[in-house]
C-alpha cells in the first residue's frame, strides 16, 4: 500500500513532468464564444460554461468584429483602424485570420486600399462578405484563396455594418452618418435601392425568414421596421431610450435591443412591436449574440470590460463574463461533432 508521503512525491513528480504546464485548456462541450477586443488590439477565446478566458491573440490595430468561418476552424477579424466611425484616424487595410486550433495568426488578407474594413459575413455561397468603409461598399472575398474577388457599392458613405438573408440573395448596410439602409443584390453583385430611415442610424439586424430588417435611429428611442418584399420603413418600434444594435432570436419571437447611453437591454416583442421587458446591461453595450439554440443571449459591454449573459428561457441574467474593456464583436463556434 502507497504511503501518504509516497502519493504525495508521486504527485510533485507528476506536476513537474512538464504535463500540466503545456497543456491547453480543452474548448468547451458546448461551443466556444470568440470575442474581438478594440481596445487590447485582440482577439479573446472563451469557455461560456465556466466564464473564463482560454486563449488571447494579438491582431492589427484595431479589430472591432469578429466571424467565423462554418467548420468554426478559422476567425476572420477585419482591421478598422484606430478611430471611431466618421472619426480621423488611421485607416485599416486587413483582415487578420486566426487557427482557432492552434489559437494563433496564421494569414493576413490584403485588401490592397485603405478601407477601413468593418463587419463580416458568410454567405451560403462560403464567400466572405466585409463592410469597405472608405470605398461605400462591400468587398467580396473568397477565404481560400484569400482575394478580393469584387466590391459592391452601397450608395451611401459610412456603411458600418452588414447583415445577410438566410437564402444569400440579399444584403443590407446601415450606413450611418447618411441615415439609411443600402440593400445589395449578392448574385448580380450591385446596389438595388437605398433606404432613407433617420438623420443618423447604427448597426443592423435581420428576422430568421428574412421578412424584416431593423436599424436604430441615433437621434430618437426608436427602431425602423424595414419590410423586405418592398423595400421600405413600415413600421417603427418606439422605446424608452436610443438603441444601438438588436439581435432578433432563432424562432422570429423576440427582438433584443441595447442601449449603449442607458446601459439597458430591452426585449421587444415581434408580433405587437412593444417592449415588455428592460434589463440591465454592462456600460456601453455594444453587441448582441443570441446562441443558435435560442438558450442564451450574450451582451458585450464594451465599457465595462463584461459580458452580460441572459437566460432567454427564464429572462434571467445569470452571472456576467469578466474580461477586459474594449470587447466588442462576438461569434459562436459550435463544438465540433
Amino acid at each position: 500500500m502507497l504511503t501518504r508521503l509516497s502519493l504525495l512525491v508521486s504527485f510533485a513528480m507528476f506536476l513537474t513532468s512538464g504535463v500540466l504546464r503545456v497543456a491547453k485548456p480543452a474548448p468547451p462541450a458546448g461551443g466556444l464564444l470568440v470575442v474581438a477586443n478594440q481596445k487590447e488590439h485582440t482577439l479573446l477565446l472563451v469557455d461560456p460554461e465556466n466564464r473564463r478566458e482560454l486563449a488571447k491573440i494579438v491582431v492589427g490595430v484595431n479589430g472591432h468584429e469578429v466571424m467565423a468561418s462554418k467548420d468554426g476552424r478559422f476567425a476572420y477579424v477585419p482591421i478598422y483602424g484606430n478611430s471611431g466611425v466618421g472619426r480621423p484616424g488611421t485607416d485599416g487595410s486587413t483582415i487578420d485570420v486566426i487557427d482557432l486550433q492552434t489559437r494563433k495568426l496564421s494569414a493576413t488578407i490584403d485588401l490592397g486600399k485603405p478601407l477601413r474594413p468593418h463587419r463580416a459575413e458568410f454567405g451560403p455561397d462560403g464567400l466572405l462578405y466585409v463592410t469597405a468603409e472608405l470605398a461605400n461598399a462591400v468587398d467580396v472575398i473568397d477565404p481560400s484563396t484569400r482575394k478580393v474577388l469584387a466590391e459592391i457599392p452601397t450608395g451611401e458613405p459610412q456603411s458600418h455594418m452588414l447583415v445577410l438573408s438566410s437564402d444569400g440573395r440579399r444584403a443590407y448596410t446601415a450606413n450611418v452618418s447618411a441615415g439609411s439602409v443600402s440593400v445589395l443584390d449578392l448574385s448580380k453583385r450591385n446596389l438595388v435601392t437605398t433606404i432613407p430611415v433617420a438623420k443618423s442610424v447604427q448597426r443592423i439586424s435581420i428576422s430568421p425568414d428574412g421578412r424584416r430588417v431593423f436599424t436604430h435611429d441615433q437621434d430618437a428611442p426608436r427602431i425602423a421596421v424595414i419590410d423586405t418584399a418592398s423595400n421600405k420603413v413600415t413600421n417603427w418600434i418606439e422605446l424608452p431610450n436610443v438603441a444601438y444594435a438588436s439581435e432578433p432570436t432563432p424562432d422570429g419571437r423576440w427582438l433584443l435591443a441595447v442601449s449603449m447611453v442607458a446601459n439597458k437591454l430591452f426585449v421587444v416583442d415581434l408580433q405587437t412591436l412593444k417592449v415588455v421587458r428592460a434589463l440591465e446591461a454592462p456600460e456601453r453595450s455594444s453587441e448582441i449574440l443570441v446562441r443558435p439554440d435560442g438558450g442564451i443571449a450574450y451582451v458585450s459591454g464594451t465599457g465595462a470590460g463584461k459580458i452580460a449573459v441572459l437566460d432567454l428561457l427564464s429572462w434571467k441574467m445569470e452571472p456576467p463574463i469578466d474580461l477586459t474593456p474594449g470587447v466588442d464583436g462576438m461569434v459562436w463556434v459550435g463544438a465540433p461533432h
